[in-house]
């Protein structure tokens, strides 16, 4: 409903006398019936026994001053806007993804798992209403893409703002917050798996809409690898890795996934055959609260990873190289264990 307004003179000094509403400014009179046409938005047919409201004049200025606030990247009054256009046009792919995506442009650290999240469940929707509102074959890909592109740039900046805000915490106190990233990166990470998925599934013949569902789950794949290391489950997570690596294959026969980040211990891997096992386990603690503790231990640490990972891939399938350490190895975990170092399942720190 809108203000009441002379249509005489503009003033808004309307007052009720003797059953009609009169204008105190010019004395123009209205009925009641008139007074209520007045107040409502848009144009009003009262052909016949019903009245009839075009809201498409406004409807068309609202998505004007939207697409304004999202060129302009202005994401405070882009959603505002949108969320007025949906109000009044809920079958609006537009204005249902761009709510959310530019509310999750405006989060900060602390939300950057609930804005990931927000993403992902709209994906689904967004989709589907291009899917049945929109007719025309070249809009649905116009759309879609868009979305797309959309998706990529907003997990990617919600991936990339987590793993800064992590590699920023002191080393001493970041294990404390490793979940906290992991939350975060799997929050961006299902934006672009819940992509591809729902691409494949409701556009999955077009070729466009292929290519665009491989790009997606080779960004998660990639992110997904870069977690490994700090994930305790990391067979179902290969699973669900190597799951998505035969969907990438059937539109890109030449991928080559990325390698894991397995968080180091690259010889004792090589030695014991498993990144996660009692002695690697024993290991990995005594690198993150034995050596991490000194200057010059976290120098060895970043000097080993600089070296070490060369070597390994080249030497280490064979014989006598882990001859060569198991021997030193078992010696080492041994006395560790003395020590009182655990042996149990373990999640790195970062490096």
């Amino acid at each position: 409903m809108k203000q009441l307004t002379c249509e005489m003179c503009g003033s808004t000094d309307l007052m009720k006398q003797d059953g009609v509403f009169v204008c105190q400014s010019c004395g123009t009179k209205y009925s009641v019936e008139e007074a209520k046409k007045m107040m409502v938005e848009g144009t009003v047919d009262v052909t016949g026994s019903t009245v009839k409201v075009d809201t498409s004049g406004e409807l068309a200025n609202l998505y004007q001053i939207a697409r304004r606030a999202k060129d302009d990247n202005n994401g405070e009054n882009a959603a505002k806007y949108y969320d007025m256009v949906l109000m009044k046009d809920p079958t609006s792919w537009e204005a249902s993804f761009y709510v959310v995506y530019f509310k999750a442009m405006e989060c900060k650290i602390a939300q950057i798992q609930s804005a990931g999240i927000s993403v992902a469940n709209c994906i689904d929707t967004v989709l589907k209403l291009i899917k049945d509102n929109v007719s025309s074959k070249d809009e649905q890909k116009a759309a879609y893409t868009e979305v797309a592109n959309r998706v990529m740039v907003i997990s990617g900046m919600l991936f990339n703002g987590a793993k800064n805000h992590y590699d920023g915490i002191d080393i001493q106190i970041r294990s404390n917050y490793t979940q906290e990233w992991i939350n975060n990166g799997f929050a961006a990470m299902q934006c672009v798996y819940t992509l591809g998925d729902n691409l494949d599934l409701l556009f999955g013949t077009d070729t466009e809409a292929n290519q665009l569902s491989a790009s997606a789950w080779k960004q998660g794949v990639a992110w997904h690898q870069s977690l490994m290391g700090n994930l305790v489950d990391k067979d179902g997570n290969r699973n669900v890795v190597n799951g998505y690596v035969s969907k990438i294959e059937k539109y890109d026969s030449t991928y080559t996934a990325p390698q894991e980040n397995t968080g180091g211990c690259y010889i004792a891997t090589a030695v014991y055959g498993s990144y996660d096992c009692p002695q690697v386990w024993t290991l990995r603690r005594f690198r993150d609260y034995t050596l991490a503790e000194t200057w010059y231990g976290r120098t060895f640490i970043r000097t080993y990873y600089a070296i070490i990972p060369t070597l390994v891939k080249w030497f280490g399938h064979t014989e006598w190289f882990k001859k060569m350490w198991k021997g030193r190895l078992d010696r080492m975990v041994a006395n560790l264990n003395a020590e009182g170092v655990e042996d149990t399942p373990y999640v790195d720190q970062e490096w």
